[in-house]
């Protein structure tokens, strides 16, 4: 009888031991099985990208498409002016600003053509840029349209007149009648010259323009 209870008791021992092991080597497995999807999601995680400063010197050109409208006769200083980049500026090979980085500035200067002279104007230059979601301050030269000077235009309107006055005054009243006639006929024509404002200077979304830095600027690019 002694030696059923003591064959029972052992049995009873191993069956806790192995119960044990088994427990142990179950919670080993479900560590490791952690372990090696924490490495698989890290696998799996882009790399956080690295940056490097780069520094455009002044008088680096910027060619710009323009996407607001200035006008000698509509705009006013301060009001906003738009532009991205047309060509992409780069540096030793490396691309610093990529063509369509956006810019912004204001108009400077602004002048209505006169009738009797001064040429129509507007003027205007970019203050900052937005380059992958960070905004820089830049200063740049200023870019001035100027309306092209109509000296020709009006010395034909007042020789003409002059040309009509004349033929007519010859008609009437002879030689001294064709003097007579020119003196009126350019007086006419000057009046009309005088009457009359010069042409405007307008550029519109899409006009190709340029400007260059006139002060470093130092951009955070990816390596």
């Amino acid at each position: 009888m002694r030696k059923w209870l003591s064959a029972l008791a052992l049995a009873g021992v191993c069956a806790a031991c192995g119960g044990s092991g088994s427990s142990t080597e179950s919670a080993a497995t479900g560590s490791d099985a952690k372990a090696e999807g924490a490495a698989a999601a890290e696998s799996k995680t882009p790399p956080a990208p690295v940056y490097k400063e780069i520094t455009l010197p002044a008088g680096t050109a910027l060619r710009l498409d323009l996407k607001s409208e200035v006008a000698s006769d509509s705009s006013k200083v301060e009001d906003a002016v738009r532009a991205s980049l047309r060509q992409a500026v780069v540096i030793d090979g490396q691309t610093v600003l990529p063509a369509g980085t956006e810019l912004a500035g204001t108009v400077t200067d602004v002048a209505r053509s006169g009738r009797v002279k001064g040429l129509a104007k507007v003027a205007y230059r970019f203050t900052s840029l937005r380059h992958d979601s960070e905004r820089y301050d830049i200063t740049t030269a200023t870019i001035t349209h100027e309306a092209q000077p109509t000296k020709k235009e009006d010395a034909k309107k007042i020789g003409i007149g002059a040309g009509v006055g004349a033929a007519v005054g010859a008609i009437i009243g002879g030689g001294s009648g064709a003097a007579k006639g020119a003196a009126i006929g350019g007086g006419a024509g000057t009046g009309a010259v005088l009457a009359t404002r010069g042409e405007e200077v307008r550029r519109g979304p899409g006009a190709d323009v340029t400007t260059r830095l006139t002060a470093p600027l130092t951009v955070r690019v990816k390596s």
